[in-house]
C-alpha cells in the first residue's frame, strides 16, 4: 500500500511539472519581425472600381512584427522558411468599407491582425511599417477603346490590324480622347504567326504604369507581311574548322573525300551587316567529329556541316542559309598513318 501511494505521488508530481512547463511556454511571449511582407489589392474586384496604392497594385512593408507564444513564433518562422506561409495580405475594399471613390487610410497593423493568415498562426501583429498606407478608389466607366498592337518593348506594330477594331471596357471616368486605347502585346513569334493567319488575343487596359486590367473579350490580330530585308550573297574562300574532343586531338586526322563541296561557295540570305560579320568569322563552316567515328574505317562517314553564323544576327533573324546544308564525306585515321589534316581543329 505504501509503495502504491509513493508511485501515485511521483506520477502526480511529473504531471504537474509538465503542466507547469507547458503553461509557462504558452504564457511566455516572443516576437518575430517579418521583412518581406506586403499588402496587395485582391485580384477579383467589381469591374466598376479600380483600387490601388498610389497607382500600384502592391505596397511592400519594411517590417511586420508578430507576437505570440515561443512555440507559435517558432512554428511561424518554420512556415516562412519552407514557404507554407506567404506574408502577403490581400485587400478587398468591400470588406474594408472602401467602395466609394476617394482616398482612404488603411491601418496596416490592424488590417493584417484581422487576416485569416495571422489568426491561423495563433499570433497577433504588434507593429507594421509603414503603419498606414493610402488606398485610392477610382470609379470606372465603360467606354469604347481603340485596339492598338505593340511589341514586347511597347513599340507600335505598324500595319497591324484588329478585328473588331474597337472594344468596350471600363476605364477611369475622366479618360477620353487619344487615351481611350486598349493594347494587345505580341511576341516576336506571334508577330510572325499573325502574318500568315489571324491570331486571337485578349486586349488589356493600362490603368496606370505597370498596372493593367485584362478585357473580357478577345480580338483577332493580323500583321502585314514584311518585305524581305535580307539579300542573297555568296561567300567564297570558305574556311573550314573541325570540332574534335580531347580524346581525338593529336591522335587522329580527318580526311575529306569531297573537299570541293565542303569548302565550296556558301550562299546565304542576310543583311549587309550580318554578311560582313560572317565573312570575318575565323571559320565559316565546322565539321563535328564524334569519338565513335574512329570505329568506322571501311566506309566514308557522312555529316551535315555546321554554318558558323554570328549568333547576334541569328537571334535577330538577319542571316540564314539559302540552300540545304552541305554534307561532308570523310574518314578519320590515326595520325601514324594519316598525319595530314585538311583543316584546322576547333577545340571543344
Amino acid at each position: 500500500m505504501k509503495r502504491r501511494l509513493n508511485f501515485g505521488k511521483i506520477l502526480i508530481t511529473l504531471f504537474l511539472t509538465v503542466l507547469i512547463w507547458v503553461w509557462a511556454d504558452l504564457a511566455l511571449d516572443d516576437q518575430y519581425t517579418v521583412s518581406n511582407a506586403r499588402v496587395s489589392v485582391a485580384k477579383r474586384l467589381s469591374p466598376g472600381l479600380w483600387v490601388s496604392f498610389a497607382g500600384q497594385a502592391t505596397v511592400p512593408l519594411k517590417k511586420l512584427v508578430l507576437t505570440g507564444s515561443v512555440r507559435k513564433i517558432a512554428d511561424a518562422r518554420a512556415k516562412l522558411n519552407d514557404g507554407s506561409f506567404v506574408p502577403e495580405f490581400f485587400l478587398n475594399p468591400e470588406h474594408e468599407q472602401m467602395t466609394k471613390p476617394g482616398e482612404y487610410a488603411l491601418d496596416v497593423a490592424g488590417f493584417a491582425r484581422r487576416s485569416d493568415k495571422i489568426r491561423r498562426l495563433g499570433l497577433t501583429v504588434d507593429l507594421a511599417e509603414p503603419n498606414a498606407v493610402t488606398v485610392t478608389v477610382v470609379a470606372l466607366e465603360k467606354k469604347t477603346l481603340v485596339v492598338r498592337c505593340v511589341d514586347e518593348n511597347q513599340n507600335i506594330i505598324a500595319g497591324a490590324t484588329s478585328e473588331p477594331p474597337t472594344i468596350d471596357a471600363p476605364v477611369p471616368a475622366d479618360r477620353g480622347g487619344g487615351a481611350l486605347v486598349a493594347k494587345v502585346r505580341l511576341s516576336r513569334r506571334e508577330i510572325e504567326q499573325a502574318r500568315l493567319s489571324p491570331i486571337e488575343k485578349t486586349p488589356y487596359v493600362e490603368l496606370a504604369p505597370n498596372h493593367i486590367r485584362q478585357a473580357l473579350v478577345t480580338v483577332k490580330i493580323s500583321t502585314p507581311k514584311e518585305p524581305d530585308r535580307l539579300q542573297e550573297y555568296t561567300i567564297t574562300n570558305v574556311r573550314l574548322g573541325f570540332s574534335l574532343s580531347a580524346t581525338l586531338q593529336g591522335r587522329y586526322g580527318v580526311k575529306l573525300t569531297n573537299p570541293d563541296v565542303v569548302m565550296g561557295p556558301v550562299t546565304i540570305k542576310a543583311t549587309p551587316q550580318a554578311r560582313r560579320a560572317y565573312e570575318n568569322m575565323r571559320y565559316h563552316v565546322i565539321l563535328e567529329i564524334d569519338d565513335s567515328d574512329r570505329d568506322t574505317t571501311k566506309t566514308d562517314l557522312r555529316r551535315e556541316l555546321i554554318y558558323n553564323f554570328p549568333q547576334e544576327f541569328v537571334r535577330k533573324d538577319e542571316i540564314r542559309l539559302s540552300k540545304p546544308p552541305a554534307q561532308a564525306r570523310f574518314r578519320i585515321e590515326p595520325t601514324a598513318t594519316q598525319p595530314a589534316r585538311t583543316g584546322p581543329a576547333v577545340t571543344e
